[in-house]
């Protein structure tokens, strides 16, 4: 089975997790009840020659990032996924006046 390696950065700090596509399949099944996902690249790939497995890595990938960008507070299952205790509040910008 394929294994994909996460790189996360959060706070200047990095590290790894390995997660199947089963996984990233269960979790985005999970979300879709909290929140707006993006597509999911199919489950179903008919050849594992490497340029398919790099199209899927890429999708992925847009996926989690697309999860991130449009939601300002991700759910506590994202976060364990990527394997993250904890987001640092970002100060909001309030208007003034």
């Amino acid at each position: 089975f394929q294994v994909f390696k996460i790189e996360v950065l959060m706070s200047g700090r990095k590290h790894f997790v390995e997660k199947r596509y089963s996984e990233f399949h269960a979790l985005h099944k999970k979300l879709k009840k909290f929140i707006r996902t993006p597509e999911i690249p199919s489950k179903h790939v008919r050849n594992w020659v490497p340029k398919v497995l790099e199209q899927r890595r890429q999708g992925l990938e847009l996926y989690l990032q697309t999860v991130i960008l449009e939601n300002e507070e991700l759910p506590k299952i994202f976060l364990d996924f990527l394997n993250v205790r904890h987001v640092p509040t970002l100060p909001k910008a309030e208007s003034c006046g």
